[in-house]
């Protein structure tokens, strides 16, 4: 799948070894875990953290960790307990480390794109973890291998850490991660090991999720508050758009900083509908509690009196409940319902086998029709001879929706109802979910009618967006919709957007202030050093040496829009020098002291 803002999500068809059913749901990207302790080894914690985030991917895990001396990584494909040894955890020396579950939606499915992904460079080492999905990847990496940069791998997280690593050259760790998120654009959540040094990044717009936990022995950073709960751990709270948390290495407490000020956010509210956890916490709402207004959101806006509700484990448990809940409350007018009566019954009336992994192979139509059979079976009890709602948290191609049915009449059902906690999914998704393309997705192009008629089923209602809204105690415009709207909250190359909003089109600009150091670049060294700088001519008749100042001379640079950056960082950048009164030496310059010249360096 191309890394760039044209990419549409890959189907499991595509994927080597996956299933040769196409999925009939939507698949989380990733989960990103960091920790820094006081005085034990981060590796265990870490994999038990993984564990807590298996459902975010399957595909992948890995852990990186820092000893204050090196660091050190372990990287596999499959599954959290597949991938890891008693062995390799041992390796995994330091008190600080990140980790990674992976399922892919940029890049391809093989371990160089497992993550988290490691590389060195002159100012150290990085580990990083990502969650989310880059719209301008394809841009940034062109840019980099146009500046010498050699690429490993396929996906978007390469190009982040490339781009970092650059920034991280010439800037301060603070100031690094500002140039790159202010350089890359799209949805991330990231977990970064800087040698020993563990920091968190969430995008500006807050699309995918991220949290600070406190350790009797240290803190953490995590995709969901769950994997805080399973070190016995507590939610601080989560991390906010734009911020960046940057834990102390001897895991006593961490630092903050607003790097960007959001306008407004872009919260996945399929985060809350089927991808978390329900135990987790995300952004202050218990996913529990937030799926349970769902549940009751869709009794008032679709409700109907039948025999029993029952869910389509394992999500659409908690809309079931909250459905069952709003029925024994008031009827489907909306009347309050007298105490004699009960409400529509909830009961578990699909059984489902968990050992039915997602990438069975089902070679032919026949067998690829019998999937559903071999995941969910009806218990006749709840279904024979009876009106049945079937709640389920989303429908995207269809086919599972059809096969439910079907299966809940085969078992005796007079009536079948579905109702679906989200609202009708009509184009894809480019931020880190795996979702069918425009073609593949029934809701596209069809009516509410048209869809029910396809699926078999008596009746069939969505939730609406306002519902979401509600049920999340947000308002619309703070979050992504795209998927369900067709218009997006980044720049989507031949998409709509639902706000002001565009993608950088070049390098940020350096920093007002640039730090003591010195700096390499074709043909002058320059030392910065507060609003001065020194640069030195360092090869011999360079013609751009020349065209500047032939011998060392100190140079104010002022501070104005048109020149607020040391044109230091890469190609060719025209700056608006000015000789200080009182150059090193002048009697050889051809800058005159105390006025302007238009010099070009060389990056």
């Amino acid at each position: 799948m191309p890394t760039g803002g044209s990419q549409e999500p890959t189907s499991d068809d595509d994927r080597p070894g996956t299933s040769s059913r196409k999925a009939d749901e939507p698949r989380e990207k990733c989960g990103v875990v960091g920790i820094a302790l006081e005085d034990r080894s981060a590796a265990r914690p870490l994999y038990y953290s993984l564990y807590a985030l298996q459902h975010r991917g399957q595909e992948s895990a890995g852990i990186v960790t820092h000893d204050g001396f090196q660091q050190h990584s372990h990287v596999e494909m499959g599954l959290v307990g597949d991938a890891f040894e008693p062995a390799d955890l041992e390796t995994l020396a330091g008190s600080v480390g990140i980790g990674h579950v992976r399922y892919p939606t940029a890049g391809s499915v093989n371990s160089c794109c497992a993550q988290p992904f490691s590389v060195s460079f002159k100012s150290g080492s990085l580990g990083l973890s990502h969650n989310g999905n880059l719209v301008n990847a394809g841009e940034i990496r062109e840019e980099l291998a146009a500046n010498g940069h050699a690429f490993t791998s396929d996906g978007d997280t390469e190009v982040i850490a490339h781009e970092l690593a650059r920034n991280l050259l010439n800037n301060d760790l603070v100031r690094a991660v500002r140039q790159t998120m202010n350089r890359v654009h799209g949805s991330y959540s990231l977990t970064i090991a800087h040698d020993d040094t563990m920091l968190g990044v969430r995008d500006p717009k807050g699309n995918r999720p991220l949290c600070i936990g406190k350790l009797t022995d240290g803190y953490m950073l995590a995709s969901e508050s769950a994997a805080i709960d399973t070190l016995d751990g507590e939610l601080v709270r989560d991390v906010k758009p734009g911020e960046l948390v940057i834990l102390k290495p001897d895991g006593t407490g961490f630092e903050t900083y607003q790097l960007i000020k959001p306008t407004s956010t872009a919260h996945c509210f399929f985060e809350h509908v089927y991808f978390a956890r329900p135990d987790s916490v995300i952004d202050e709402e218990l996913v529990y509690e937030v799926r349970r207004r769902l549940g009751r959101q869709l009794w008032e806006e679709s409700g109907i009196e039948s025999d029993v509700v029952m869910p389509v484990p394992d999500s659409g448990r908690a809309f079931a409940s909250g459905y069952a809940a709003a029925s024994a409350e008031t009827t489907v007018d909306g009347e309050p319902r007298s105490s004699e009566a009960s409400g529509v019954e909830f009961a578990e009336g699909l059984m489902k086998n968990r050992y039915v992994g997602r990438t069975f192979i089902m070679p032919t139509q026949d067998e690829r029709e019998q999937a559903v059979r071999l995941k969910l079976n009806p218990i006749k009890s709840t279904v024979e001879g009876r009106s049945v709602t079937i709640i389920d948290d989303s429908i995207v191609r269809g086919t599972t929706s059809t096969q439910l049915v079907e299966l809940v009449r085969d078992a005796g059902a007079e009536e079948v109802h579905l109702r679906i906690g989200a609202p009708q999914i009509l184009a894809p998704c480019y931020f880190g979910i795996d979702m069918a393309t425009r073609d593949e997705l029934i809701a596209a192009g069809r009516t509410q009618e048209e869809i029910c008629e396809l699926i078999g089923a008596d009746s069939l209602s969505y939730l609406s967006v306002d519902a979401v809204a509600d049920a999340l105690n947000a308002s619309r415009a703070n979050l992504c919709l795209g998927c369900v709207t067709g218009e997006y909250p980044y720049d989507v190359d031949g998409e709509a957007t639902d706000r002001e909003v565009s993608r950088p089109v070049s390098r940020e600009p350096a920093d007002d202030w640039v730090s003591p150091e010195v700096r390499s670049l074709d043909g002058v060294l320059v030392t910065a050093d507060g609003p001065h700088v020194l640069v030195t001519p360092n090869r011999t008749g360079h013609p751009l040496c020349q065209t500047i100042v032939s011998i060392p001379m100190r140079i104010h640079w002022e501070k104005s829009p048109n020149i607020s950056s040391l044109p230091i960082q890469c190609g060719l950048r025209l700056a608006r020098l000015w000789a200080e009164a009182s150059p090193i030496s002048d009697e050889h310059s051809r800058v005159s002291p105390g006025k302007p010249t238009v010099g070009v360096i060389c990056g």
